[in-house]
């Protein structure tokens, strides 16, 4: 018989609720953090793409022997549009050592940098017409994704962006927690029962 509200079982002793999987709880993703995400890809595909056509102009360059200077010039862009595409990963170990790329105006200035690069010294004779728009397309856009890094670190959305990424990895723990606890009350419940019988 129960008495004050606290359920018992034949025997006398309390039953425990059971837990219901609709309790679970669900971790849904940010939406601010998935377009920041999707920019990043964007970035990322973009510095790869001025990578490509920086290292086809190298090698057109050392190839013809005429420009070796235009060919240097490029192998230092690619290694720099390297670095764009690392900083884009977040990676810890990237961020750790240029706590610069952490911040949204030290990207920008990386990413405006390679596009000018990827820009400058173009060959404008009728046989390269072909790379010549690789590079203006390839400068263009990942200066378009620097100049809105610029804005967006002037309106500090870096900053809310890695409050809500910590927001996120808060929830992402709790849940993971709950979950091993409520594995944890099962294993109990198991226990509990065994030594009924």
């Amino acid at each position: 018989m129960a008495r004050n509200g606290d359920p018992q079982g034949d025997g006398g002793e309390p039953v425990l609720p059971r837990a219901s999987s609709s309790t679970r709880l669900r971790s849904r993703s940010d939406p601010f953090l998935v377009v920041c995400r999707c920019f990043s890809v964007i970035t990322s595909l973009t510095a790869i793409l001025c990578i490509a056509v920086n290292v086809l102009s190298a090698f057109r360059s050392f190839k013809n022997g005429a420009d070796v200077f235009d060919g240097i010039f490029r192998c230092y862009a690619v290694v720099i549009a390297f670095f764009v595409v690392l900083a884009e990963t977040e990676w810890g170990f990237i961020i750790k050592f240029w706590k610069v790329l952490e911040y949204w105006a030290g990207r920008d200035m990386l990413q405006i940098f390679v596009a000018v690069m990827t820009r400058a010294f173009p060959d404008y004779t009728v046989k390269q017409q072909d790379l010549v728009l690789l590079q203006n397309i390839a400068s263009y856009m990942l200066l378009a994704c620097g100049v809105v890094y610029v804005f967006s670190g002037i309106l500090c959305i870096g900053f809310l962006k890695r409050s809500r990424q910590q927001k996120e990895i808060t929830r992402e723990q709790a849940v993971q927690d709950l979950e091993e606890l409520e594995r944890r009350r099962e294993e109990l419940e198991q226990l509990l029962l065994a030594e009924r019988v």
